[in-house]
C-alpha cells in the first residue's frame, strides 16, 4: 500500500468525529480520481425512520434536484444498499427503471460512480458510501481495485454516525448493538421457550443462552426478559 494511502487510513481508523472522518475520506477519494464522495446513514428505530448523517459534496443544485423530486423513493442505488453488503456501478441498466433519474444525473456530471453498503448485522441501521465522477466509466478493474479501501471506510463511517446518532438518541443505542445469536434467542424467549428448550434447539448449553439473555437485558436497558423480549418487539428487532 502507498505510504500516503496507509497514513490517510490510520488517520480515519482514530477519529472519533464522522464530518471530520468524511472529509478525509473525501480527500482520499479525491485522490484516487474521484471528484465526488457521498456518505448517508439511515436507521430505523420503533418504526420510524431517519436520516442520521448525509454528507456528501454533490453539486448543490443537485441536492436541491434530488431532495425536491423525492429521488431517494425511485432511487436503485438506495434499494439495493438497503438489501445488500455487495458494491454496485452506476449505469443505465441499473436505472432502467428510473430513467427520469439516470437522465438527471448524466446533466449533473454524476453518471460515473458506485457505491459501497456498510450495515448493522440486524439491519436495523444501514449506510452508504458513494464514489463518483464526470468521466471515464467504473471498470471492474478499477472496482475491485479500492473496493477493499471503501470497504474499510464505509464501515469507519458508519460506527461513527452510529455513535453520534446513540447520543442523539439515547433509546436507539441498543436497537442497533443486539447480536444476530441475542436476538434469536429472544425470539424463542417470544414463543414462550425456555432457556433449556432455547438450549435444545439452537444446539448450545443451557448456560451460553442465559448468557446471551442477561446480556440483551443489559443492552437493552431492562431488568429482566420478559421486559428485554417487549422492547425488542416494540424495537421490531424480533
Amino acid at each position: 500500500m502507498e505510504i500516503w494511502k496507509e497514513t490517510q487510513l490510520r488517520k480515519l481508523a482514530v477519529e472519533s468525529n464522522v464530518e471530520t472522518a468524511y472529509r478525509i475520506a473525501l480527500n482520499f477519494f479525491n485522490s484516487m480520481g474521484y471528484e465526488y464522495c457521498a456518505f448517508s446513514t439511515t436507521a430505523h428505530l420503533a418504526g420510524q425512520r431517519f436520516d442520521s448523517v448525509n454528507l456528501n459534496n454533490y453539486p448543490h443544485d443537485w441536492n436541491t434536484e434530488y431532495e425536491k423530486n423525492h429521488y431517494s423513493s425511485i432511487d436503485p442505488i438506495v434499494a439495493h444498499c438497503h438489501h445488500s453488503i455487495l458494491p454496485i456501478v452506476w449505469d443505465s441498466k441499473t436505472f432502467a427503471k428510473a430513467p427520469a433519474l439516470w437522465h438527471a444525473l448524466e446533466e449533473q456530471g454524476l453518471q460515473h460512480g458506485w457505491s459501497q453498503p456498510a450495515r448493522d448485522p440486524n439491519g436495523q441501521s444501514v449506510s452508504m458510501l458513494s464514489m463518483a465522477r464526470s468521466h471515464c466509466q467504473i471498470s471492474a478493474f478499477e472496482l475491485y481495485e479500492h473496493l477493499g479501501y471503501a470497504v474499510f471506510i464505509s464501515h469507519a463511517l458508519h460506527s461513527l454516525a452510529m455513535q453520534r446518532l446513540c447520543n442523539q438518541h439515547p433509546q436507539c443505542v441498543n436497537v442497533t448493538h443486539l447480536s444476530p445469536r441475542e436476538i434469536e434467542v429472544l425470539r424463542w424467549s417470544a414463543d414462550g421457550k425456555t432457556a433449556s428448550d432455547i438450549a435444545t434447539i439452537l444446539n448450545l448449553s443451557e448456560r451460553t443462552v442465559n448468557f446471551h439473555v442477561s446480556s440483551s437485558i443489559r443492552k437493552l436497558g431492562v431488568s429482566n426478559k420478559i421486559s428485554a423480549v417487549v422492547k425488542a418487539a416494540r424495537s421490531r428487532m424480533i
